[in-house]
């Protein structure tokens, strides 16, 4: 009998570093090398929505759960903006990560066109816990994501026509 693999070995995603401090550009080059096992030499810009902060892209290339990874790797450093997104793969929904001083850290699983997809379980915990249709918007407005979003809009267009960088990370 052959032993089918209903999930896939490797998928990919994008890390967006939306905006650092200059002095933490090698300790985050550094932290993605060392997670993905590749060089990281990003190409650094100006991030145009707040002076004194840098930008960069890096699209990436591992196994599935390296989003998760990445993300605990810059984490670390409570004064970065970022997003890390992780496509879906055979057998397994994407994943988006945000983080926003002041907000943490945000994870929502994302469907193939990459919409935030809300379980079943999720919505009816939600539905119990809420009384009201203010506090199920409330709770709505969380799991999307809402506010990262609108904490992150503005360094998003700050990225308009920086150059990304792409990663493959190395296995075995």
């Amino acid at each position: 009998m052959r032993n089918l693999n209903q999930f896939a070995d490797l998928t990919s995603g994008v890390v967006y570093i939306h905006a650092a401090p200059v002095a933490l550009c090698p300790h985050v080059e550094w932290a993605l090398s060392s997670t993905l096992n590749a060089r990281a030499d990003l190409k650094w810009s100006a991030q145009a929505a707040e002076d004194g902060r840098m930008r960069a892209t890096v699209d990436w290339v591992g196994p599935v759960g390296t989003g998760a990874r990445l993300t605990n790797a810059l984490r670390e450093w409570s004064g970065l903006l970022f997003e890390v997104t992780e496509n879906p793969s055979e057998g397994v929904d994407g994943e988006r990560f945000a983080y926003a001083p002041g907000l943490g850290l945000w994870r929502g699983s994302t469907s193939a066109n990459g919409d935030v997809i809300l379980g079943e379980m999720q919505l009816r915990a939600m539905l119990d816990a809420q009384p009201d249709s203010f506090g199920l918007a409330g709770e709505l407005e969380s799991a999307l994501g809402t506010a990262w979003d609108e904490a992150l809009e503005p360094y998003r267009m700050g990225g308009v026509g920086a150059e990304v960088t792409w990663l493959r990370q190395r296995v075995g």
